[in-house]
């Protein structure tokens, strides 16, 4: 073989190292820099899973039972096995249910409550699980804001003050997560009087990109008010196929489409996967 053969394939094969170097670089780089937020299908409950650009991870409430685990799988590496927070929206069975499994699957620093009382079995085994992995207990207030770093941070709205004798659903965690320009909102299963309430207090700092509907769609839920100054472009419902309560309810689908929510169910849909940079958010397919 002719020298100017032998250094043309040398300085090739240089050249093509180089370029694999720079795209996974480049890909790596990317991925640093973004958010991802999952809608986790695990039927009839909530479970939204939280990625900020430098790693952290959040878990807002965990489905009815250990099907969250296999949902958790397809959203994290197999050698991944810690969380930084998970939030207990509130005590209801299908937003509690499977967190004690994940508690005894990964490793959690810490879990954050309503404050909300509750003598289910459902709550006294996760109160049980998180005492036994030493997970910090975090209460939640309104006006806490918790940063999860590359710009990225979740502000508490809700509840104000003790929530330890409120009803369930009314006692839930309001969280807004903002990255940028960019934000979601996620309200657990709180009722209209609620809605209105953060309407009243927030008004036009409630629009956001992405809402989770409350309640699974629920008519208890998703007033005009509330939905209109969320405005959303996009309006999540986590729900089970055919459940039997009949969830979600036409009046809450009319209210989305009245002020021009994209509506994506978990039922049709499975886990729904949005990605942000901090100026754009795109499904991801």
């Amino acid at each position: 073989m002719t020298s100017w053969k032998k250094n043309f394939k040398y300085y090739f094969l240089i050249l093509l190292a180089a370029g694999t170097f720079f795209i996974w670089y480049a890909v790596f780089i990317e991925s640093k820099s973004i958010l991802t937020v999952a809608f986790l299908d695990v039927g009839q409950g909530d479970a939204i899973f939280i990625e900020a650009p430098g790693g952290n991870q959040v878990l807002v409430d965990g489905g009815k039972n250990s099907s969250v685990l296999s949902e958790l799988s397809k959203v994290m590496p197999f050698y991944d096995r810690t969380i930084d927070l998970i939030i207990a929206t509130h005590p209801d069975a299908d937003h509690i249910g499977g967190l004690p499994e994940v508690l005894n699957n990964y490793e959690v620093k810490a879990v954050m409550e309503s404050g909300n009382l509750s003598e289910s079995a459902f709550y006294k085994e996760l109160e049980k699980m998180t005492k036994k992995e030493k997970a910090v207990r975090l209460s939640a207030q309104k006006g806490q804001r918790i940063s999860l770093g590359g710009g990225v941070y979740l502000d508490i709205l809700f509840p104000v003050g003790d929530a330890g004798k409120m009803e369930s659903n009314a006692s839930s965690i309001v969280v807004k997560l903002v990255y940028g320009g960019n934000s979601f909102l996620f309200t657990g299963d709180s009722p209209r009087a609620v809605e209105n309430y953060l309407a009243s207090v927030y008004k036009d700092n409630l629009d956001v990109d992405v809402l989770k509907v409350g309640h699974h769609g629920s008519d208890t839920s998703s007033s005009e008010m509330f939905t209109g100054y969320a405005s959303p472009a996009y309006a999540i419902i986590s729900a089970g196929k055919d459940n039997s309560y009949g969830h979600p309810h036409k009046e809450t689908i009319d209210t989305l489409n009245k002020f021009g929510a994209k509506i994506l169910a978990t039922y049709e849909l499975g886990t729904i996967i949005f990605r942000s940079d901090g100026e754009k958010i795109k499904i991801k397919k």
